[in-house]
């Protein structure tokens, strides 16, 4: 065997070690699902039950990342109320990724006024009512029990045991425990915005009804005002062990960081390597969530930066902001060249907004009209989705028509020119361009007027194409209730 080989070997071999190594670091933000309950009534008003929900979590945010938990409400016709909390054993890394998993999932239960998801780390709740103090929710609260059985005569004692102490110990020491009887591991947490009797009575229930999971490997309680789990394997985190473990890891580091002093280059592609791998899976995890984004977008140079966009509107600053719907904010943007924009801030992540706003940028990147608002580009790469499209200065005809502080009085020449440009840019897209699109939501708010008042049809969310032989009839709603 040549010196060579052996060099290769021993640094392949040392790299294997030290991707182990690093294995032993890694955290675990429990993102699993454990459950989501999303309720049955709906808003009056979707649009503006949407824009509360976005308030409401925006703040909610920055107390999650400053405590951990925290909980908020907004005001409004349909008020929202909201509460978040990481279990108590997560580190603030973890807690924050727990806390975006869940942040992500949850408003797939929108326009329902309420939802709620268990994450294995972490809860997240909303709802039109105060419901900080509920411990307990019949309607609600459930158990889940894992399919795989454990054939031992002992385990449901040990199962009994384990969550009888493991509840005490959590109710006498400020709503949280974690604990291990013979093999068996348990959690116990009880929301901080729950009372000590309230956290006595959820656990007590939870504890009754998980304890009938025996013999399942695993079962958790999943009520209104608390969270326990028991399992065969050890899924929590424990301060003195992860203390010692990063210390060990940290010893461990400085050793390998000598004995690697021969094979830096070689480390320098691997390092090169694994940034490579983990940009592409990076890459690949927000095209799952946004939906299959076609190479062509890349191509077209509508893609902006993120940061570019932030910095373009001060960074999302209230004083540009020129209106809000359902869907998100719009702000004024100045772009590095001078050039004024709108960009369209959008929050959510379900699978409905995902389809709207690809729909959006694939129907209208490609058109051009003096009657159609002009899309400038878009971008996915930062926490929420953007859309750029051309400023108009005059904001939309509802404020013309319908606002008891009207801009501006229309005269009669106005509004004919304003109708016969609605109806321009609408026959340029039933059947003007390439394409056969209708628009499906056609109202005052989504029309634009420019300077000299020219209006400019917006917002193709609900936008749909059809084949020249087919018709836009249809038994599905859409649009604006």
């Amino acid at each position: 065997m040549t010196p060579k080989l052996n060099y290769v070997l021993f640094s392949t071999s040392t790299i294997f070690f030290f991707i182990n190594l690093l294995s032993l670091s890694l955290s675990d933000p429990r993102i699993s699902e454990a459950g989501l309950f999303c309720g049955h009534s709906r808003p009056p008003n979707v649009n503006t039950f949407f824009t509360t929900f976005s308030q409401a979590m925006e703040t909610l945010s920055q107390l999650v990342t400053a405590n951990q938990w925290g909980h908020n409400h907004v005001n409004s016709t349909t008020p929202v109320y909201v509460l978040f909390q990481c279990h108590q054993d997560l580190s603030h890394t973890d807690c924050l990724l727990c806390y975006a998993a869940s942040r992500t999932r949850l408003p797939s239960c929108l326009p329902a006024t309420s939802g709620r998801i268990y994450l294995d780390g972490c809860f997240l709740r909303y709802g039109n009512h105060s419901f900080y103090n509920e411990s307990i929710d019949p309607n609600t609260d459930s158990v889940i029990c894992s399919s795989e059985a454990i054939g031992s005569s002992d385990f449901g004692k040990n199962v009994e045991l384990l969550i009888d102490n493991l509840t005490q110990t959590a109710v006498s020491n400020g709503g949280f425990a974690v604990m291990e009887v013979k093999g068996v591991y348990g959690l116990a947490q009880c929301w901080k915005s729950v009372s000590s009797d309230g956290c006595r009575d959820c656990l007590a229930k939870a504890a009754k009804e998980v304890t009938n999971c025996a013999p399942s490997r695993e079962g958790r309680g999943l009520n209104a005002g608390c969270f326990l789990r028991y399992s065969t394997d050890k899924f929590y985190s424990n301060g003195a062990e992860e203390v010692n473990k990063h210390s060990g890891v940290s010893v461990m580091r400085i050793a390998l960081a000598v004995a690697l002093a021969g094979t830096a280059f070689l480390m320098l592609l691997f390092f090169a390597a694994y940034a490579g791998y983990a940009r592409l899976s990076k890459m690949k995890q927000e095209r799952s969530n946004l939906g299959q984004v076609s190479l062509s977008y890349n191509e077209s140079g509508l893609n902006f930066k993120y940061e570019t966009l932030e910095k373009a509107t001060d960074y999302f600053d209230p004083s540009r902001k020129l209106g809000q719907g359902g869907a998100g904010f719009v702000f004024k943007g100045t772009l590095p060249n001078g050039e004024n924009v709108a960009v369209k801030r959008l929050f959510f992540s379900t699978r409905q907004w995902v389809d709207e706003f690809f729909n959006e940028v694939n129907l209208i990147s490609g058109i051009e009209h003096k009657n159609l608002v002009k899309l400038l580009g878009y971008s996915i790469e930062g926490p929420e989705s953007l859309l750029v499209y051309e400023y108009v200065p005059n904001k939309s005809l509802d404020q013309f028509l319908f606002d008891k502080n009207k801009i501006q009085i229309l005269n009669w020449n106005q509004k004919y020119d304003i109708i016969v440009g609605i109806a321009e840019g609408l026959s340029y897209l039933h059947g003007g361009g390439r394409i056969r699109i209708i628009h499906r939501d056609i109202k005052s708010s989504n029309v634009l007027l420019d300077e000299n008042l020219a209006p400019k049809i917006a917002d193709f969310g609900l936008a749909r194409c059809f084949a020249t032989d087919k018709s836009h009839l249809s038994t599905g709603i859409a649009g604006t209730l």
